[in-house]
């Protein structure tokens, strides 16, 4: 049986046909793909580089010219190598898109948080809606990602860095309560990053009574929900399967939802 869903999931070898440096940890590799009416924001892809593999967010979903991208964020071995050793004409293998992105048909005024590497879960969300204000919050000026993209869409951007070296200085859930207070024709939040600031930005649906979507990022194996790795409760929802993006109705039932996660060896550890 398990071989029966395997075979079905064989990856696709697809040549880079161009890299976007973002900023100098986080660069974008765009490549052939055929682009489906079920293909999302927010849904994620298998990436195997032939030694080893790991979910990417899918950053650049391009209708017209049947191409998709990824954006990696250089934090360890796998993405290290992605970065410093994958250039145009390298080939990569890629199985998926898999689990559900954002839903956003029927909301009239939508804000996008997006945290570091975590803007790449949202990035696509321009080619979509036209309603769309983005919060892009980073540590500093320089590892911002994806803004001119929202600009480019005449969409209102508002930046957000830690250190205070461009736009607002302090946390993107600070300013996302500060836009909150201001306009209340906001009906949704929707957002990717440490789970610390989607949780947060939950409380803030919560208190301003608005709708919310947040993509979860778990530890990931198989990306097709057979291995259990990224299960969450006892109820066994899987961010692979029922998320990476999760509504408010299925937010609210999630206990370990900005307490816990899990481990590369399934032990369950705080945030």
């Amino acid at each position: 049986m398990l071989s029966n869903v395997y075979d079905d999931e064989v990856p696709e070898v697809v040549t880079i046909t161009e890299t976007i440096t973002e900023t100098p940890t986080v660069k974008t590799f765009i490549f052939p793909w055929k682009i489906t009416d079920d293909i999302k924001p927010g849904q994620f892809v298998m990436v195997w580089d032939f030694k080893n593999e790991k979910p990417m967010t899918i950053s650049v979903i391009d209708k017209q010219k049947n191409q998709m991208g990824i954006t990696v964020r250089k934090a360890g071995p796998f993405t290290d190598n992605l970065y410093e050793n994958i250039d145009v004409g390298d080939q990569i293998a890629i199985r998926g898109p898999y689990g559900n992105g954002y839903d956003l048909k029927g909301y009239n005024k939508i804000l996008a948080v997006g945290g570091g590497s975590g803007t790449a879960s949202i990035a696509s969300l321009s080619d979509f809606y036209d309603n769309v204000n983005l919060i892009s919050a980073a540590s500093c000026e320089d590892e911002l990602v994806f803004t001119q993209r929202f600009k480019d869409k005449n969409e209102e951007v508002y930046i957000c860095t830690d250190d205070g070296s461009c736009g607002f200085k302090g946390f993107s859930t600070q300013l996302a309560e500060e836009l909150l207070k201001e306009d209340d024709e906001y009906d949704i939040i929707i957002g990717c990053g440490p789970e610390i600031m989607t949780y947060k930005l939950y409380e803030l649906a919560l208190k301003y009574d608005i709708d919310c979507q947040f993509a979860l990022d778990r530890y990931m194996k198989c990306g097709i929900g057979i291995c259990g790795q990224c299960c969450m409760d006892e109820t066994g929802e899987r961010v692979c399967v029922e998320g990476p993006v999760f509504n408010k109705q299925q937010l609210s039932h999630l206990t370990e939802f900005g307490k816990y996660r899990r481990d590369a060896s399934g032990s369950i550890v705080k945030f």
